[in-house]
């Protein structure tokens, strides 16, 4: 059974753990609001730009968008973060790449892994698994030449035919509260499947609009040289701005898994605390009963005695 000590130095244990999650949940909050202020900055930039892509992906043709005859190589670009203490933020992604490895590997197919955080390098590196491409020490604030090294490589890659198909996995901010998974199919590129239909009103339409007008007729945009080479040289922009959305939405999410991690940390703590001293006052009373109860029996057998002398 514990002691009055042992439980004493248990709850000034529990109190300082709590101290330090408490502050790491505030360090967070603030981080939070930082990174939701990158995210809504390239937000704008992001839609613009797949809007555009799409828009000339139906008037011309890239190789990048025309899938390989038969995938042979799957690359997977896994972000997570540099530090723990997020709950099951780097676990997600992780466990899901590992799914996808087993699956393309059961198929005889190859596949390459680029990391980007402390978190999946060591989990891949413990598994044999040596990454293509690493980035470490910037997951909590990502640089856009994390993000154009990650798509020089994937564009490069799939042209030149040693990768079939790229997938980027990462953890979405879809509220204060909640991160979601997200399994981007990169390249080849996918237009149903990256842009939804609330941004932008038909994708069939290209850059023309209907009006109510029946008289009125599709006007047409010329590109110079043409369509095809606008769209092959617009494409390594998007790649970079679609790597570097999902570094900083990773890095939006991170903060909030670790803010709920800490927070649901603290109430853990202020709940064993408030255990732990129910506990103390329970045994603290039983021994001061224990020391009433000898007391008494003592001053009792002391009046027998005299009684009997």
């Amino acid at each position: 059974m514990a002691t009055l000590h042992d439980i004493e130095r248990r709850i000034a244990s529990v109190e300082s753990t709590r101290q330090i999650t408490h502050t790491m949940e505030m360090v967070s909050r603030t981080k939070i609001r930082r990174a939701q202020r990158k995210v809504d900055a390239a937000t704008p930039y992001a839609y613009s730009m797949e809007e555009l892509l799409g828009n000339l992906s139906i008037m011309g043709k890239t190789t990048a968008r025309l899938p390989h005859d038969e995938v042979r190589t799957t690359l997977i670009v896994c972000i997570v973060s540099d530090r723990g203490l997020a709950g099951g933020f780097n676990a997600n992604v992780l466990r899901r790449a590992e799914q996808i490895m087993k699956e393309r590997e059961a198929q005889d197919q190859n596949v390459q892994i680029a990391v980007c955080g402390k978190k999946g390098i060591s989990y891949f590196k413990f598994r044999g698994v040596k990454p293509i491409m690493a980035f470490r020490d910037l997951s909590a604030d990502p640089r856009v030449e994390e993000a154009e090294a990650l798509a020089d490589y994937a564009q490069e890659s799939y042209l030149s035919g040693k990768v079939d198909k790229v997938i980027c996995l990462f953890n979405h901010v879809k509220n204060a509260a909640e991160q979601e998974l997200t399994e981007d199919y990169v390249v080849p590129i996918n237009l149903e499947h990256f842009v939804p239909d609330e941004y932008w009103p038909s994708l069939k339409k290209a850059i023309t609009e209907t009006d109510d007008d029946p008289n009125y007729s599709e006007g047409m945009i010329e590109f110079e040289p043409d369509e095809t080479t606008v769209l092959d040289n617009l494409l390594p922009e998007y790649l970079s701005g679609y790597f570097f959305y999902a570094l900083i939405d990773s890095a939006s999410a991170e903060q909030s898994a670790r803010h709920m991690a800490m927070k649901n940390a603290t109430e853990n703590a202020d709940d064993m605390i408030d255990s732990l001293k129910q506990q103390h006052n329970r045994i603290r009373q039983g021994a001061i009963t224990t020391e009433i109860n000898e007391i008494v029996s003592g001053a009792d057998c002391a009046d027998m005695g005299a009684q009997e002398s």
